[in-house]
């Protein structure tokens, strides 16, 4: 997922009936109204302030850190108004720079769980770690999306959390769900065709394979709506791979890997289109793996690459368990369904689980012993 990024390094300056308006520069600094006179706010200063533009207030609130933003709800009314309207936050989302949130879990001693953490990259790729208060410890993150998170857990709501702000809300579980002996699973993601965001319900069916268990339908619901709709399913959707496999959320579509029933069972991609709500099979590339050394690949994933749907799988070598061989291809063009191999790399004899991410020039993997591993791509 990504999360915002703080203003850093820049400085507006504008005059208006003696007003003047100051960003300072720093990523935690908060807008300071200043006056020729004096600091202290006087009735007829607030109601220049208040004269200005509205798009000119626009132009300054949107170039602000989130935290500054919360900050500024309180001022007036109109720019409480500005900050939670939903084409501003569009417009402050498309202007942010990204950074890379790694959430994850600590494990458990005796029965007890631990606090939910993650690691927030810097720009200089320096990871800090940190307590997210709005994740309960038996919360499972089923996916992210534009700063915002998708959790659940077995015994209670489903929750969208802003790590941003602390906020969360809570949203009913489905009428139909799995049973004791099943498992289901939620994904969560954004239409921009429609600017609506939508969480997925995969409800498992009764068919199975010899990739598990299939699901006969999935469950929709569009937040506002309140409400959940069953939509039909191909027969190919595999409970265990799209669990396993991580979600991607790119161009107003969920993608998810999953079992080819025309391929003998082999690894394809599905896609969920949110405006539509139609479900779509992109057969792999045809790779020879002929390297005698390496066996034939064990894992896939699936992850994101400057917006392109990207699958990487794991080779291990045949005389070492823990030394692998990660192949990454993206998705060119999804009409075409054509693909190209991106990277092909060899990695130490670590016990290192599929990328968590790729940004940039780093692949960002987690180890099995808790530890975070950053491999180089150039």
């Amino acid at each position: 997922m990504y999360f915002l990024q703080s203003l850093s390094s820049l400085r507006i300056r504008l005059t208006c009936q003696s007003v003047k308006l100051l960003i300072a520069e720093g990523s935690g600094s908060a807008l300071t109204v200043a006056s020729t006179e004096t600091m202290a706010m006087q009735p007829t200063k607030k109601k220049r302030l208040a004269s200005l533009p509205q798009d000119l207030i626009e132009l300054i609130l949107v170039r602000l850190p989130v935290s500054d933003l919360l900050r500024c709800c309180g001022v007036c009314k109109q720019w409480d108004g500005i900050i939670r309207d939903p084409q501003f936050t569009m417009a402050h989302l498309r202007r942010a720079r990204p950074r890379p949130l790694l959430f994850f879990q600590r494990g458990r001693a005796s029965g007890k769980s631990f606090p939910s953490e993650a690691v927030l990259f810097d720009e200089a790729w320096s990871p800090s770690t940190r307590d997210v208060p709005v994740i309960d410890p038996d919360d499972f993150l089923c996916a992210s999306c534009n700063g915002l998170v998708c959790l659940y857990s077995s015994n209670s709501t489903i929750k969208i959390a802003n790590l941003a702000t602390g906020e969360s809300m809570h949203l009913a579980k489905p009428v139909k769900y799995a049973t004791e002996y099943q498992s289901s699973f939620y994904s969560f993601g954004f239409s921009p065709a429609t600017n609506e965001y939508k969480i997925v319900h995969f409800l498992p069916g009764q068919k199975l394979h010899p990739a598990g268990g299939s699901f006969s339908v999935i469950q929709v619901y569009t937040l506002g709506d309140d409400k959940w709709r069953d939509v039909r399913t191909l027969e190919v959707v595999s409970l265990y791979c799209v669990k396993q496999s991580g979600v991607v959320n790119v161009d107003g579509a969920m993608y998810w890997l999953t079992h080819d029933k025309e391929s003998n069972w082999r690894r394809a991609v599905i896609s969920f289109d949110l405006r539509d709500e139609c479900l779509e099979i992109i057969r792999l590339p045809k790779v020879d793996f002929a390297d005698p050394a390496f066996a034939n690949p064990f894992c896939y994933w699936i992850t994101e690459i400057d917006s392109k749907v990207s699958v990487a799988a794991v080779q291990a070598r045949r005389d070492s368990v823990l030394a692998r061989k990660l192949h990454i291809w993206t998705l060119d063009n999804k009409v075409e369904k054509s693909w190209t191999q991106k990277y092909s790399i060899e990695l130490p004899a670590l016990s290192v689980l599929g990328p968590h991410f790729i940004y940039e020039d780093k692949i960002i993997m987690h180890s099995r012993n808790g530890g975070i591993y950053c491999h180089e791509l150039t």
